[in-house]
């Protein structure tokens, strides 16, 4: 999957060793899209793809992504994991991002004004024949 956005955040780097010995790594991030009602997105890269792609506050980029949920303790947990950011010329996303020429349309001519509606009348309401106070509601 791929989204585009600008990176709002950097999170501090967090490092550890795993059960196997082994040391790891990760880099997290929120990026908010550009769009008429922008969306912010959490997301990491792992590994050694921190250093394939360090990332700063402010660049524009287009993220490739993966979606990954898993259980724990039976609560699921959802994951955005970054595996490509290429970064985007800002000049070329604001040409895009620039509304169109506003163009009128024609109108369209004007209607008649609706009629008034009939007055209420408060006639009794009946039920099978069976005549109900007029202060009676059905709830």
């Amino acid at each position: 999957m791929e989204i585009k956005g600008k990176i709002i955040y950097k999170l501090p780097l967090q490092s550890g060793v795993s059960k196997a010995g082994n040391n790891w790594s990760k880099q997290e991030y929120v990026l908010e899209t550009m769009e008429n009602f922008p969306k912010k997105v959490h997301f990491d890269f792992f590994g050694d793809r921190i250093n394939q792609y360090p990332l700063e506050v402010g660049q524009v980029v287009n993220l490739s992504f993966d979606i990954e949920s898993r259980e724990y303790n039976g609560r699921w947990f959802t994951s955005i994991r970054g595996w490509k950011a290429e970064q985007v010329d800002e000049n070329a996303v604001a040409a895009a991002a620039a509304p169109a020429p506003y163009a009128a349309a024609p109108m369209a001519p004007a209607q008649e004004p609706m009629a008034p509606a009939a007055p209420y009348s408060a006639a009794p309401a009946t039920d099978f024949g069976n005549t109900a106070p007029e202060d009676d509601l059905p709830f």
